[in-house]
């Protein structure tokens, strides 16, 4: 059993006086911080901490981008999936805009995921979901967001947490955070390394783009804009040989898009070895393999930081050896079937010790088709059409393995499918690259606190 005793005068006046609170492990944290030469609290380092405002769910098109909680990455901001407000809408909340240098804090769910707002892209609206701390710039923002992220900085934020079933953080607690101060080169130093994590993962966006685009250039669909029809008559045959009835699955956009194709064309369940989504593995409190769920999604590569977020499942390793086909492999596609993101496809780059939600499809090509090359396929407008046409017409909006083996894929020549991988391959070894770069520089301030307080002593 571990306890901790301490003084009344070590209470927070009325503040908190759950055990949870005061547990050994936050006091140690605590006392490293007092223990250095140079800190300061959060809060005289920023001019605010702004809850924004809500904002009714109304996307459009265009406009300002809507930054979600799902956006923010531990050390950086994820747009790979945006959503948008109208212009006119978002300049009625100027509190919710974000300006070059922001220090960005889930507020909810996944409290400790911290990032910094670039200035890129422009015009950025942050949700409810989000705290925003906008530096005064005596101390680097980006400094700040990498203490943040350190095991020091993410576990004193965890610490202040509140709320059993959906945990909180509020904005006094953050600025009541003593933060280490280190000389001016080192922050420099830190600032540097974030500034070239950030070009690395431009790099890596170019690189997807480019293999997106060399996909639609070959398939002749670069200038392709599907063309919603009003109205249009369908063969009754038809409808009772699809055994659907409602008006969206039979919209001629459907199979438009493959007028412009001359490639040949394949069912995805003709160039399979396995198509199923995963059997659902139990939860366990202290399991040790992790379970692979939507937050765990990117564009095209997975979140595995995500991880290690208080929100991941496990299941237990004896109930991964029992089914060993449902074990993640490199080479696997991973295929999002329900609810508001049915469509979105990862490819597996590693040997992973993990499994996956059930309403994660895995489909493992063939050898004559390139995994990567059907990821962009998937993630395409070609993969995305037939994910809208192929969804259940219900509530819970679903797409059943026996449907994804009917969608079409177009099969370029293995040469351009390897021409394509290689970008996606490049794109994320640049990503790779910038999240190793951002771990060193944790480590580099996590090494300080250490030097710091081993200095005093």
């Amino acid at each position: 059993m571990q306890y901790s005793i301490i003084q009344k005068s070590q209470l927070e006046g009325a503040l908190r006086l759950d055990a949870e609170y005061y547990q050994p492990e936050y006091l140690n944290l605590i006392s490293k911080i007092k223990g250095q030469k140079s800190k300061v609290f959060f809060g005289k380092l920023i001019e605010k901490i702004t809850h924004p405002k809500e904002i009714k769910r109304e996307y459009s098109d265009r406009g300002y981008i809507f930054l979600l909680a799902q956006n923010i990455r531990p050390g950086f901001l994820d747009f790979s999936e945006k959503r948008y407000f109208p212009e006119e809408v978002a300049k009625t909340m100027p509190q919710n805009l974000l300006k070059k240098g922001d220090i960005l804090f889930v507020r909810t769910g996944a409290v400790g995921d911290v990032a910094v707002y670039f200035g890129k892209p422009e015009k950025v609206l942050a949700s409810a979901h989000v705290l925003i701390a906008r530096p005064n710039f005596k101390v680097s923002p980006y400094y700040l967001m990498i203490f943040f992220n350190t095991k020091v900085g993410k576990n004193l934020i965890i610490r202040g947490t509140y709320g059993a079933l959906q945990p909180e953080i509020a904005p006094n607690y953050l600025k009541r955070i003593l933060v280490p101060i280190f000389n001016k080169k080192f922050e420099k130093e830190i600032e540097q390394m974030v500034f070239n994590s950030n070009e690395l993962l431009k790099q890596s966006e170019n690189f997807y783009s480019k293999a997106e685009n060399l996909l639609l250039e070959e398939l002749g669909l670069k200038d392709f804009k599907p063309k919603e029809e009003l109205f249009y008559i369908v063969n009754l045959f038809k409808i009772k040989s699809a055994h659907r009835a409602d008006a969206e699955y039979f919209q001629p956009k459907y199979e438009n898009i493959f007028n412009f194709i001359k490639s040949p064309i394949k069912k995805l369940g003709e160039i399979t070895k396995f198509l199923n989504h995963a059997k659902q593995p139990p939860y366990i409190d202290d399991g040790e393999i992790p379970i692979i769920t939507q937050k765990h999604l990117g564009k095209a590569f997975l979140n595995l930081e995500a991880i290690n977020d208080p929100e991941t499942k496990f299941t237990s390793r004896e109930w991964f050896k029992k089914y060993p086909k449902y074990k993640l492999k490199d080479g696997d596609v991973l295929y999002y079937s329900v609810g508001a993101y049915i469509g979105k496809t990862n490819i597996v780059f590693e040997e992973l010790e993990a499994t996956a939600a059930s309403f994660i499809t895995i489909i493992r090509p063939t050898e004559g088709v390139n995994s990567v090359y059907l990821t962009v396929v998937l993630n395409s407008i070609i993969g995305q059409l037939q994910s809208e046409k192929w969804q259940s017409a219900t509530a819970q909006q679903y797409i059943y393995p026996k449907d994804i083996k009917n969608f079409k894929i177009p099969i370029l020549p293995k040469p351009i499918q390897q021409k394509i991988s290689s970008l996606v391959q490049q794109s994320h070894q640049a990503r790779q690259k910038a999240k190793q770069l951002l771990e060193e520089a944790k480590r580099k301030v996590e090494k300080e606190i250490e030097k710091a307080l081993h200095e005093k002593e």
